[in-house]
């Protein structure tokens, strides 16, 4: 049984994390009707710039409570600044110009710019792994169990937490947007019609 707890809670983070990216890939073909297929590509260049920024800022579990949420700040900031210009940019270089053209041209062009961000971070990045300590620690321990096979320990870390709130949220966020505000209502596919 704690088997199944912990692969839940490790099921359920990732599955977070597939969301908020699924939330981005809704959204661009929500309000543009077409597929981005460089949009997890873009999603990896600001994970790698957030971990240069963290490197930068020289980060660390030890620091005090009020600098690490402002860094993290800074970081999520920096991030996100970072990759819309480049999401910006591939618009303007590979999908503004297929606009008119046939509806094969911009998921050639979005699988081309994919590959294209693929290639430019591994150049980069060296391609290797890029280890680096947990900056978030702590969590609840739920069950602890000894075995004849050994001790087990099911852990809800902070950081397990922390993804499957801001999903939450973000979700909620941005059905409210859509369905409540007259931005969300413009831009869905009846108003296309």
């Amino acid at each position: 049984m704690e088997y199944f707890f912990e692969l839940l809670i490790n099921g359920l983070t990732l599955g977070a994390i597939y969301g908020l990216i699924a939330i981005g890939y809704t959204m661009v073909y929500g309000i543009i009707g077409m597929i981005n297929f460089a949009h997890g590509d873009v999603f990896m260049v600001g994970a790698f710039i957030a971990l240069m920024a963290i490197l930068a800022i020289g980060l660390t579990a030890s620091a005090s409570l009020a600098f690490l949420i402002f860094a993290l700040i800074l970081v999520l900031i920096i991030a996100m600044l970072i990759a819309s210009a480049y999401n910006w940019t591939i618009e303007r270089v590979a999908y503004r110009p297929l606009r008119g053209s046939f509806r094969l041209a911009p998921l050639i062009s979005a699988i081309g710019m994919s590959i294209v961000l693929q290639e430019f971070v591994r150049i980069t990045q060296d391609g290797r792994p890029k280890p680096m300590q947990p900056i978030i620690t702590g969590g609840f321990e739920l069950m602890h169990t000894v075995t004849s096979n050994g001790e087990f320990t099911v852990r809800l870390s902070t950081i397990q937490i922390i993804i499957i709130v801001t999903t939450v949220a973000l979700m909620a966020l941005f059905t409210l947007l859509i369905t409540r505000t007259s931005l969300g209502r413009r831009s869905g596919p009846a108003s296309r019609t």
